[in-house]
Order: structure tokens, then C-alpha cells, then sequence
């Protein structure tokens, strides 16, 4: 597969974005908000094939679908995006040398963007909105569970652009191959950052593939600390909140750690996780407190090592713990540096959580289902950035934007 030439259309497209003005990328991205609303028949007659070839039962399944309600929230996500502050052309930082150089760093776009998702449609109407209010050109490249959904998605986007007379190249769709993805991970010369967005299997072939810059977003093994001083009420609604919003997302809750004192009160704490078909995964001392209290086929005792595991689906793990050191500790071993949560009310504890959790989101008496861009009031978001250098965390406008130096001076020479 030679993808060459799409690589070079988008590469030649990105240019042509710079001459927008901020107010004609808000009319733009408000017409294609209208026009997803106007075509929602289409754009789920398109999911449903997709849906078709899915079973049910997989986890990938709530990703995948698309809804009136679904489309309605895209849209009004990019409605606020392009109500958001322009992130280009700010002054980020500014001085005067000694020898009357003057100094700006100025914000501007990275040029083109590389998106790789898996079974998530969304991220097409997301992602386009991000990168165009930014400046930004994309080449998307979605999985093959979604390629009939992503299609219809950019076909709209490209409608919309041509008739606000737009090179449509500024959004191209690569085909839902493996091979698609080994050509955009090494376009180099034509692709100036790539962020995949998806499993840790995923994320893993990009590390060991890519030759252009990558942000690393996605997998998320989420963790939320009960601790001895939590409150129990308070408790119960974040770890339901934490893992039933929507199981199939990076930050619902995976393992629920629980201080040793406080095990009476698991049956409370887990009540509405059974009420909602959550399948337990209990080391031995939260199996035995739990058996009788929950339904039984629900409660499995672990047998073996199943804390590094993302579950993405209506299952938890449960794991007993004698200290906030010893929570801390499993944290660290088994966390993806995603999000993570205590529920405390000593505000020592508090601290000493927020202090020494290394991960993108911290969160005290709170769930980690808040980790996303549109609560964060960023607009939607690119990805969920798991690494340190660079962005961290949700990915909005501004971390998709770059610098560059603007140096104005009279004549001046170095000795």
C-alpha cells in the first residue's frame, strides 16, 4: 500500500489552514454541527452496518454505537469548541536582550496530525474539530469496526468544507488496514506528530513502530482507594459512578481497593454494583466478607494475577489492603499513570494521595469518570495523555498547538 500521495494532499492542505481566520473555523465547525444533527439517518444507518458485524457481548459494542442522543452531544461539543479562545497566536512568553533583540514565543499549529483509534466513531468528529480550530490538518485512521461509521463521518466533514471552499485534504481517512497504520506511524516528512488512542496493544505496536513523534493516550488500569476514614455513603455513589457510567471507557474504574478495617462494609459499598450486573473479581478476604451478600454469580475469587488488567466491561477487581502505603504501592505497580482516586475524609491522607499518586488525573472523593476533556471545560477532547514529556492528561486545543520563536531586531550582529 502506497499512501504517499494522500500523506503529500494533507501536507500540501495544512498550509492553506493558516490563512483562516479564527472566525471562519467557528463557521465552519457550527455548520457541521448542524449538518450532523441534519444527517443523523444517515450517520446511524452507517453505524448499523458496523453494529451488525459486532457481537453484543463485546466490550467494544457501547464504543461502537452511535445514537441520536450521541450525535446530538458531538455536536454540541463542537459547538463549544468553536466557542472556545483561538489557541494560535498567543504570546506564551516575551522579553527585551540586553543588545535590544526583542523576543516572543508565539503559539502555533503543529501542521498535521496523525490520529490512530480503534472502535470509537466519535473520535472522527472530535478529533476533526480540535485539529481545525487549531490549525491543524489530520489523517485519521480508524479500525476496521467502525470503518463504515467513520466513512459517512468524514464524507459529511468534507461536504460541509467544500462548501465553505476549503481544501477537503485538510481531513483524510486512511483505509481500516494494518499496513495503513505501519505507513502513517513512519511519515516522516509528512506527519509531525501521531497519537494513537486505544488498547495497550495498540499503544505498544505504535511505541515499537513509529519514526514520527508520538503521544502516548488510551489505556487506562483505573484504581480508587477506599480508605479507613472514607465516608461509606460518599463511597458507594463514586466506585457505582466509577465503573457503571460507561464500563467500555479508559476511565472507568478497574480495581477497588479497600482498607482492611473497613471490609464490613463492602456489602454497602458494592450494593448497586450488583443492582447493575457487575461481576466481582475478590481476593480471598473481600470473597468471604462479600459471599452471601452478593450474587453468587457475580463473585468469583481470584486465583491469579488479574490487577494489571483493563476491564472495559461490566467486571472489577476487588483487592484488600491493610494501609493508604500498601494502596499506594499496588498503585504504583499496577497502575497505567491514567487516573486514580481516594475516598477519604482525613485530609492528611488526602494530601499524602495527591502528593504521591503518579498519574495524569488525581482525584479525592471524586470518581474518575470526570477524566475527559469536555468536563474539564476544554471542549472535546484528542485523547488522555499517559506520559509525562509533553501533554499530560485530557488533550484539548492547547496541547495541540506548538511554538516558535519570533525574534525582531535593528541591525544587531553577535561578537
Amino acid at each position: 500500500m502506497m499512501l504517499s500521495e494522500t500523506f503529500k494532499r494533507v501536507k500540501a492542505a495544512s498550509k492553506s489552514l493558516v490563512f483562516l481566520t479564527d472566525d471562519r473555523r467557528n463557521e465552519v465547525l457550527q455548520a457541521l454541527a448542524n449538518a450532523i444533527e441534519n444527517h443523523i439517518d444517515c450517520l446511524l444507518a452507517a453505524n448499523t452496518i458496523d453494529l451488525s458485524c459486532m457481537d453484543k457481548a463485546n466490550p467494544m459494542y457501547d464504543r461502537l454505537q452511535l445514537t441520536p442522543q450521541r450525535l446530538h452531544a458531538i455536536a454540541n461539543d463542537m459547538r463549544h469548541v468553536s466557542q472556545l479562545p483561538s489557541p494560535l497566536g498567543r504570546t506564551l512568553k516575551e522579553k527585551t536582550l540586553d543588545n535590544g533583540l526583542h523576543l516572543r514565543r508565539v503559539s502555533t499549529p503543529f501542521g498535521v496530525i496523525g490520529m490512530i483509534y480503534e472502535a470509537r466513531p466519535n473520535v472522527t468528529f472530535d478529533v476533526f474539530s480540535l485539529c481545525f480550530k487549531s490549525g491543524n490538518a489530520c489523517i485519521l485512521k480508524g479500525g476496521k469496526d467502525a470503518d463504515e461509521s467513520n466513512r459517512a463521518g468524514v464524507a459529511l466533514i468534507h461536504n460541509v468544507l467544500k462548501a465553505y471552499n476549503i481544501n477537503p485534504s485538510v481531513v483524510e481517512l486512511l483505509p481500516a488496514s494494518h499496513e495503513a497504520t505501519e505507513e502513517l506511524l513512519t511519515a516522516v516528512g509528512f506527519v509531525d506528530l501521531c497519537i494513537p488512542r486505544g488498547s495497550k496493544r495498540l499503544i505498544d505496536f505504535v511505541r515499537n513502530t513509529a519514526k514520527v513523534p508520538v503521544i502516548e493516550t488510551g489505556a487506562g488500569v483505573v484504581h480508587c482507594y477506599f480508605d479507613e476514614a472514607g465516608d461509606l455513603t460518599m463511597g458507594r455513589d463514586i466506585i457505582t459512578n466509577a465503573k457503571c457510567r460507561r464500563c467500555s471507557v479508559c476511565n472507568a474504574l478497574d480495581t477497588l481497593l479497600v482498607h482492611r478495617n473497613r471490609l464490613q462494609d463492602l456489602p454497602q459499598l458494592c450494593s448497586q454494583l450488583a443492582e447493575k450486573g457487575v461481576k466481582l473479581h475478590a481476593d480471598s478476604e473481600a470473597y468471604h466478607v462479600l459471599e452471601g451478600h452478593y450474587p453468587s454469580q457475580l463473585l468469583a475469587l481470584v486465583t491469579a494475577d488479574i490487577w494489571h488488567t483493563e476491564w472495559l466491561s461490566m467486571q472489577m477487581g476487588i483487592k484488600t489492603v491493610s494501609s493508604i502505603e500498601e494502596a499506594l504501592d499496588h498503585i504504583s505497580t499496577y497502575g497505567s499513570g491514567h487516573s486514580e482516586s481516594i475516598v477519604t475524609e482525613d485530609i492528611e491522607k488526602q494530601h499524602q494521595f495527591q502528593t504521591m499518586v503518579d498519574a495524569a488525573c488525581v482525584y479525592v472523593n471524586a470518581p474518575t469518570s470526570f477524566t475527559d476533556g469536555g468536563q474539564f471545560g476544554l471542549g472535546a477532547e484528542i485523547g488522555i495523555s499517559t506520559q509525562k514529556l509533553g501533554a499530560r492528561g485530557p488533550m484539548a486545543l492547547e496541547e495541540i498547538t506548538t511554538y516558535k520563536w519570533l525574534i525582531e531586531g535593528r541591525g544587531q550582529v553577535r561578537s
